[in-house]
């Protein structure tokens, strides 16, 4: 892969809209000096205890000393939170606060933190500034560019959102070092994803590195996170709100946003969920004559040396997951809609897929990769 000066930069190109990625170690130092120029009236800090005695009390230390008021906001960590009653809660502290239209709302944690804190700026006054801070490998190389913001229902996942674009994304490295291996592992499905949907170099470079990368001390992270917000900062360029070619990075979703309502949010992360739902993609791509037989279980073999599952979880229902895949965005007319993979390195739009092909699917997902735990 192509090497480049640190920290690395790169920017979404959305006209008005547009706004730069900054990759690195020790970002997080002169994060304030990025917000400051940004010239916000206030500030206000949305993220989880343990990261605000980390990261976010030092960094609203700083602003503060800049001359502009600071606020820290904490809400618990973990899907469960990405919730309705959350977003409201976080809402009438900011109107408590008076912030006003020149505020900016800084998203610091995972993919949780960035989707709600971008939510509330969304929705704020019908819109404030924000700033993606993403501590996790997930965040970093997916949700934290883009602007997709949004709250689970019982009913799905992201069914009320909006696209909202940061004007900034800080990306510090250094924060993956105290990531839970677990959730380091998690972020590696959404890295491998990107290889499987748009680049087969990035693909091998993975799997060549699958050892180091499962231990989360691969020489080249930082490339890897800028290869993968590279591709979607283009994707979004071309296609912000999801009319087109930004629906392949959808790759897998199907099938995990499923498995994550009906498992129950918060039981699978979403990375594993995506790890699932990508094998089982997959397989719907072989069935239908879109994907070579035996990409399935090549991809099984990538992700199990990455330390993810692939197996379905025990307990799970077809009919449950089908009711929820007839729930999903992507569906129209109550068919579900699957992005596959012509090749490795390839993905096709969404297309849809009738419910026999999909329990087939699944059926021959249980029995290639048996049940798993949960």
């Amino acid at each position: 892969m192509e090497t480049h000066p640190f920290p690395l930069r790169l920017h979404v190109q959305l006209g008005e809209r547009s706004y730069p990625i900054i990759i690195g170690s020790e970002v997080l130092e002169g994060a304030s000096e990025h917000l400051r120029a940004l010239q916000p009236s206030q500030v206000v800090l949305i993220t989880h205890p343990q990261l605000a005695e980390w990261y976010g009390e030092p960094l609203r230390q700083r602003m503060e000393q800049t001359g502009i008021p600071t606020y820290l906001l904490t809400i618990p960590p973990g899907e469960r939170t990405k919730r309705w009653e959350v977003a409201g809660r976080l809402l009438r502290q900011m109107a408590q606060l008076t912030l006003d239209r020149r505020c900016i709302v800084a998203a610091l944690g995972g993919g949780v933190i960035g989707d709600l804190g971008g939510f509330v700026a969304a929705c704020y006054l019908r819109g404030v500034r924000y700033v993606q801070i993403p501590t996790t490998l997930l965040a970093q190389v997916d949700s934290s560019v883009g602007g997709k913001t949004g709250v689970n229902l019982p009913e799905g996942k992201n069914l009320v959102g909006a696209f909202h674009q940061p004007v900034l994304v800080l990306i510090d490295i250094d924060t993956l070092k105290t990531l839970p291996r677990r959730h380091f592992r998690a972020g590696l499905a959404e890295v491998l994803k990107y290889g499987i949907i748009a680049d087969e170099t990035l693909w091998r470079l993975v799997n060549a590195e699958a050892h180091n990368l499962r231990q989360g001390d691969s020489a080249h992270l930082a490339e890897i996170i800028y290869r993968c917000c590279e591709i979607k900062a283009n994707i979004v360029s071309e296609d912000e709100t999801e009319q087109g070619v930004r629906a392949t990075l959808n790759f897998g979703h199907t099938v995990a946003h499923a498995l994550e309502a009906v498992a129950g949010y918060g039981r699978l992360l979403h990375g594993e969920a995506v790890s699932i739902g990508m094998v089982c993609a997959a397989l719907v791509g072989e069935l239908t004559g879109v994907t070579p037989v035996g990409t399935a279980e090549e991809i099984a073999r990538a992700l199990r040396a990455l330390g993810l599952p692939v197996a379905l979880p025990r307990g799970v229902e077809f009919d449950d997951l089908l009711a929820v895949m007839a729930r999903d965005k992507k569906a129209r007319d109550g068919q579900v809609r699957f992005v596959l993979i012509e090749r490795i390195g390839q993905a096709r739009l969404p297309i849809a897929v009738n419910e026999k092909e999909v329990r087939h699917a699944l059926g021959m997902h249980r029995e290639k990769f048996l049940w798993g735990a949960m």
